[in-house]
């Protein structure tokens, strides 16, 4: 195993530097290195090191002081982009078979800055998994183009006036069999490619979606193809193509996002990425797939990859803001018992069928996690008071950065409707055939006890009952159940009424199937987390305080339905809610001293979380002072300030005047 401290020249997780924290760190009832090592394994702790070791001690990747103007960023973003290919921490053998050493990359990155990170993911995974799983071995030939960045790719699916709504996508691609040739084209401008990153400044090429149309007319649906974009020698736009940049955005302005129309752009036959639909010389159009669900299904298969990496992306945003804040709130003090004693902050208490079902938890998935990371990142914000919303302590960069993992991939309350859609599917082929309900990854199992789990109701009577999360595993399973229920009979209800499917649907989602979307996949990361603290190969220092974090997410977010728990019967009287509340209050006291030591597990070194008030070292205001001598330059005047002097006469004239 690789060494993990002190006694080697190279040890994966070195010692943190002393200070302030020290004393902190101490009182946890647990070794972090061994947590650290438990959790991710040495093999990945050790390719982490490498990534942040390499941008640590590469020029390219210095924060510079102050911030760029938008063009400086995105040059220095795509040369820092190049630099990460030329480290070859991926092989491309990787991006099949290592999908967490992939995501382990894009986190890393990420951790340094969102914009490099997505500028890589969009061209290496999104475009590049693109190619390779909507394709054939006839589009095999730009694999290598990519990882040496002969080319440089995007995703161009969402258009001005649609996204989530991909079916209705309006960018048509026309067969013309005497010259074997797909013409593109934007019929107006609500048809143009938008929001796309890569596209504003530095795509050679894309895949683009389109409608299908064959020789007579006939539309096939929707199909991706590969479309030059620019000259890569050039970088100027190909003839037909109009393409640019957005604009500045509220977060990622390293990444160049952009928008492209086509006016009747001509491209071979074969840059239709053919897995799922092909198109003879002549012009009939060949599938394999007999359902039209099930060509849609592949033609957007990679959004399920993209979804999962967002939910990765809304976790590391969290794990950053969190390191920070509880850094900073274990050093910085304020008030106490007696006029001379200030407490540290951290005292105060208010701190197929399988691709159905990835599909299912990948559209859930992503929801949760942005919304959980949005609120949470709000909330270490304003846990820093002023200091947090100094720009150079980065949560307001996080903030911003994470804000479009809401919306973008698909919006989140329309996605959420996929999950419940799956939910309701099962319980409809459960009551008109008489199917089992499972899936290959179990996530619906507990539903084939659906009516007798109806029957259950919160057993426990004291806040130490609730301090192991196989209690709330059970009011979640009982929650889920209850509300795929009322979705069911409300969706009924619509239909007897006369509504079509649309609108029964649609009627259905605030009230039922949107908290039963949410509900179902809080389950399951509750699930996941219980089955995993509670395996027998978690080392004996290790499992109370997994234990406490595993109980502690299952009932702070099982305490968010807490109206619903009631309305529905399983909680009674008002104990119940108490208890829960209480339950909560203890595992945070419980917590209390591990905290820091917590954050030490998950945080990257302090180059790259880049927030003075969250250094490892816990010298708080030290190295805030720093920070700000070296951004505010006090001993230059204002460039403006001669300018000012020279009219002080003409503004003190006007002064008289008025």
């Amino acid at each position: 195993m690789a060494p993990l401290g002190e006694g080697s020249d190279d040890p994966v997780l070195p010692d943190l530097p002393r200070g302030p924290l020290h004393a902190a760190r101490a009182r946890a009832s647990f070794p972090w290195k061994e947590l650290a090592l438990f959790w991710e394994g040495p093999d990945m702790l050790r390719f982490k090191k490498n990534i942040f070791s390499a941008l640590e001690n590469d020029p390219l990747f210095a924060h510079p002081p102050g911030s760029l103007s938008l063009e400086k960023y995105r040059e220095l973003n795509f040369l820092r982009c190049k630099r990460v290919f030329e480290y070859d921490f991926l092989r491309v053998e990787d991006l099949l078979g290592n999908p967490l050493r992939v995501l382990a990359l894009i986190q890393c990155l990420g951790m340094y800055d969102w914009s490099l990170a997505t500028k890589f993911f969009l061209h290496t995974l999104t475009f590049g998994s693109a190619i390779y799983s909507s394709g054939s071995e006839r589009h095999f030939k730009y694999l290598p183009k990519i990882f040496n960045m002969e080319i440089f790719g995007c995703f161009a699916l969402t258009e001005v006036s649609h996204g989530s709504n991909t079916k209705a996508m309006r960018t048509t691609a026309h067969y013309d069999p005497t010259t074997e040739e797909l013409i593109i084209h934007s019929p107006d401008f609500e048809a143009a490619k938008f929001w796309v990153g890569n596209l504003g400044k530095t795509a050679t090429h894309a895949v683009v979606f389109a409608q299908l149309y064959t020789p007579g007319g006939q539309c096939h649906g929707l199909h991706p193809f590969v479309v030059q974009i620019r000259d890569p020698k050039t970088l100027l736009p190909m003839p037909g193509v109009m393409v640019g940049d957005i604009g500045r955005k509220l977060g990622q302005n390293g990444l160049d996002n952009g928008f492209a129309m086509f006016h009747k752009v001509r491209i071979p036959r074969q840059d239709l990425l053919n897995r799922s639909g092909d198109i003879t010389p002549e012009g009939t159009y060949v599938t394999h797939v007999k359902d039209a669900r099930q060509h849609f299904s592949e033609s957007l298969g990679s959004l399920s990859s993209g979804r999962v990496a967002i939910a990765g992306m809304s976790v590391v945003n969290l794990k950053l803001a969190v390191s920070i804040a509880l850094r900073f709130s274990a050093t910085r003090r304020q008030f106490g018992p007696t006029d001379e004693e200030e407490v540290p902050v951290l005292e105060y208490p208010m701190q197929a069928e399988l691709g159905r079902e990835i599909h299912a938890l990948a559209s859930a998935g992503k929801p949760l996690a942005s919304w959980t990371a949005q609120r949470g990142i709000q909330e270490c914000r304003e846990a820093c008071g002023g200091h947090g919303y100094l720009a150079m302590n980065r949560l307001g960069d996080l903030r911003d950065d994470n804000d479009p993992n809401c919306t973008y991939e698909g919006d989140n309350n329309v996605l959420l409707q996929q999950t419940s859609n799956y939910l309701l599917g099962l319980l409809v082929r459960r009551d008109q055939d008489g199917a089992r309900i499972e899936s290959p990854l179990k996530t619906v199992d507990f539903l084939e006890a659906y009516p007798n789990l109806l029957g259950h109701g919160f057993e426990a009577s004291s806040p130490e009952d609730c301090l192991d999360s196989s209690v709330p595993l059970a009011a979640y399973e009982w929650l889920v159940c209850y509300l795929l229920r009322e979705s069911y009979q409300k969706l009924n209800q619509e239909k007897q009424s006369g509504s079509n499917d649309f609108e029964a649907r649609n009627n259905c989602q605030v009230y039922c199937c949107r908290p039963l979307a949410l509900a179902f996949l809080e389950l399951t990361v509750v699930r996941r987390f219980h089955e995993h603290v509670h395996q027998p190969d978690v080392p004996p220092p290790l499992r109370a305080v997994l234990g406490r974090l595993s109980a502690l997410y299952a009932l702070w977010s099982l305490n968010q339905h807490t109206a619903l728990l009631y309305r529905g019967g399983y909680f009674s009287g008002e104990q119940a809610g108490k208890t829960v509340e209480n339950a909560i209050l203890a595992l945070c006291a419980q917590l209390k001293d591990d905290a820091v030591a917590l954050v030490d597990v998950i945080a990257p070194p302090d180059s790259i979380l880049n927030s003075p008030i969250g250094r490892a070292d816990g010298e708080l205001y030290k190295n805030l002072w720093s920070a700000v001598l070296q951004q505010s330059k006090v001993l230059e005047r204002a460039s403006w300030w001669s300018e000012f002097s020279a009219n002080k006469p003409v503004l003190g004239s006007l002064k008289s005047k008025l």
